[in-house]
This record gives C-alpha cells, structure tokens and sequence, in this order.
C-alpha cells in the first residue's frame, strides 16, 4: 500500500480562480461588518429568531448590513466544497479516505482552538466593550461542521441532495416560537440548534451563541453537492451556478411574500427595507435563499472573467487563499484602528476609509503568508491557517 504521509506535495498549478474570487469578495464584506461593529460602534444587535428585531432609519445603515448577509452561508458553502475537492485530490494522489478524514478533522480542531483561544481575545479587545465569557461564532461553527464534514464528504451526491433538502425544510421547524426569547437555554441546544443566550446569576452573559452548529450544516451539505458537480466538470457546474442562483432568488420572492413558514418572523413593515430584512440567527428558508442566490450569482459571474481581466481581481484572489490568516488578523487590526482612531464610534462615512485603509494594510500580508503556506507540506498545520 502506498505510503500518503510520504508522498511528494507538489502544488496545483490551476486552482479554480471563481471559488477563490468569491470568498476573497466575501472576505472583504465581511471586514466591512467588522469594522462597522469595531470602529463605527454602529453594528444591530443581530436579526433574531426573538426579541427585539432590528429597525433601520436610512438606507446606507441597512444596506452596510444587507452587504454582509452573503458572508456566513459562502463560507459555509464554499468550505463543504473545498473539502470535497481536497477529498479527491488526495484519493487521486494514493491517499485513504482515513488520512483524509483525519486531515479534515484535525483541520476543524484547529479552526475550534483557533476561535477559542485566539479570536474571542479579539472581541474582548472590542472599543464598544465585551461582556461574553463565552462566545460562539461563525469560527465556531465552521470548525463543528468540518469534524461533522469529515465523515459526510463520503457520502453520494444523491445523498447529500436529501440531507441538505432535509436540513433546509426541517431546522425551520425547530425554531423556538419568538414569544419565548429570554426563557432559559440549556448550553447543548446554544452549542447545536438556537441561537440565545445563557446568563449567570448576576446577569452575567455566561455563553452566547449566533452560530450553532446544526442549523448551518445545510450549506456545507449544499457545498459538497456542488464539489461533486466541480469535480465532475468543473465548468459546467460554474456555468449552472449564476441559473441556479437565478432560481434560489425567485424562491425568496415567493417565501417572502407568503410571509409565513420560511421567515421565521413576518416582516416588519411594508417597505423594501422590512422586505430584504430577514432572520439570519438561526439561518430562515428566507435568509438562505436570498444569501445563497446572491452567492451562485456571483460565482457564475466570477466564472466568466476571461483570464486576461482576472488580474484585476487579484486581490480577491489573495484574500481568498488565505480566509482564515484573513480572519484571525482583521479582527485584532480593526479593533485597534477602533481603539486608534474612533475610540468612542464614528459616522458611517467615517468608517468606510477606516474599513479600506485595513485592507490595504492586510493585503501584502495575506501576499507574504500565501506564499509561505504554499511552501509548507500538505499536512502542515501552518498549511491550515
């Protein structure tokens, strides 16, 4: 039997340029949602399952939001699909399925000790102050679902389509009634299904989680489905993303306008703000389909960029290939440019330079580490930074 810890790492010389433009573009957003949280101190309190939804009074503070939407679920996307993509190459190059798996969940501790150890450090270091002991994020999430993604990445195409269908249609049903926000939350169902709170006895936010782990393994689910369809034939299943986004959006219209199972919460109001205002904590049919058509939207776009313009968007590129350096990094920065510069908040239009001025300074190092990671063996944990 071949010996897959031996083999030789010989770097892909064609990686696919539209998955790596759209995170390195969902990246960026993402930054922009940060440093509205970190610099301009303006960030909502999050569109919950319950309590108090949030109410915007202009157009530019909902839109800074409504941009970022498509973050959460491309990362979770794109993650089940590069885990399927890395399952084949590894095959392809003698790997067995245990040291693939093995590899992916060592991955998904890494991205766990990452969000524990290091980046709630970050938030700690927030100008608008922190009272979470424990908070369980996005990287939280990401992490839970590959340990789960290193066993599923196995599974067939078909069966991945009914798990996903499944995953979509049945977690909106286990969604607390709005009425019971504040009731107590046991720290199982904070880590795995509702979004919440648990709270001391003094008051004290003991856990809070935006981001449990099951109710966003759909999109990785979904992910896989489309590795599989990459691996396949990569470019016609590009080619069927900005169709199939096309069809996710007018879904949204029809789940939207329902206004009933789907949303979570009826809308708010009448207007096109109530309307494009949807539950994102935990992920409605809603949110989903409006995020994810956006997302295949894009990536089908993405894939027709002739290979003479794609330079251009070399910098998405960067910030693609390196999401996780990416994230750890923007974090600390922004909180200190928060604390540097508007230490006690900042208009909107304040904040958007402040927002560009951390990227400038975060791509030449995300240039710097992208090319020491390629230089490091596949099993590196350098590598999974």
């Amino acid at each position: 039997m071949r010996n897959e810890e031996a083999t030789v790492f010989t770097p892909k010389k064609h990686r696919l340029f539209a998955l790596d433009a759209l995170r390195g573009l969902l990246m960026v957003w993402m930054a922009l949602d940060h440093a509205n949280a970190m610099v301009a101190q303006k960030h909502s309190t999050g569109e919950m399952w319950g309590g108090r939804f949030p109410a915007y009074h202009d157009a530019l503070s909902f839109l800074t939001r409504l941009v970022t939407h498509p973050c959460a679920p491309g990362f979770f996307f794109l993650m089940g699909a590069s885990m399927v993509l890395l399952a084949h190459a590894r095959r392809e190059r003698g790997a067995t399925r245990w040291a693939v798996s093995r590899h992916l969940f060592v991955r998904g501790l890494v991205i766990l000790a990452l969000k524990l150890v290091v980046v709630n450090r970050a938030w700690e270091l927030s100008p608008g102050g922190w009272g979470i002991r424990l908070y369980i994020g996005v990287l939280f999430a990401l992490g839970a679902n590959m340990l789960l993604g290193s066993v599923l990445v196995w599974l067939k195409p078909w069966h991945l389509a009914v798990l996903t269908v499944a995953l979509t249609l049945g977690m909106e049903w286990l969604v607390p009634a709005a009425s019971t926000w504040g009731n107590s939350i046991s720290a199982v169902r904070l880590l795995l299904l509702v979004p919440g709170g648990l709270y001391g006895a003094k008051g004290a936010t003991l856990i809070w989680s935006n981001y449990p782990v099951l109710p966003w393994l759909k999109l990785v689910t979904f992910g896989m489905l489309f590795g599989h369809w990459l691996v396949q034939d990569a470019d016609k299943a590009l080619d069927r993303a900005w169709k199939l986004g096309l069809v996710l959006l007018a879904l949204f219209v029809v789940v939207r306008a329902l206004n009933d199972y789907g949303n979570i919460r009826p809308r708010t109001g009448s207007d096109w703000i109530a309307y494009l205002n949807v539950v994102k904590y935990p992920p409605s049919l809603a949110y989903t389909l409006l995020t994810m058509g956006i997302n295949l939207l894009l990536l089908g776009l993405f894939n027709r960029v002739a290979a003479g313009w794609q330079r251009l968007f070399q910098p998405l590129v960067v910030f693609g290939q390196t999401p996780l350096f990416f994230y750890v990094l923007h974090l600390f920065l922004y909180a200190g440019l928060g604390h540097l510069l508007a230490p006690h908040g900042a208009s909107l239009l304040r904040m958007y330079p402040v927002w560009l001025l951390g990227l400038v300074i975060l791509y030449p190092l995300c240039v710097w580490y992208g090319r020491f990671k390629r230089r490091q063996s596949p099993n590196s944990l350098l590598r999974m930074l």
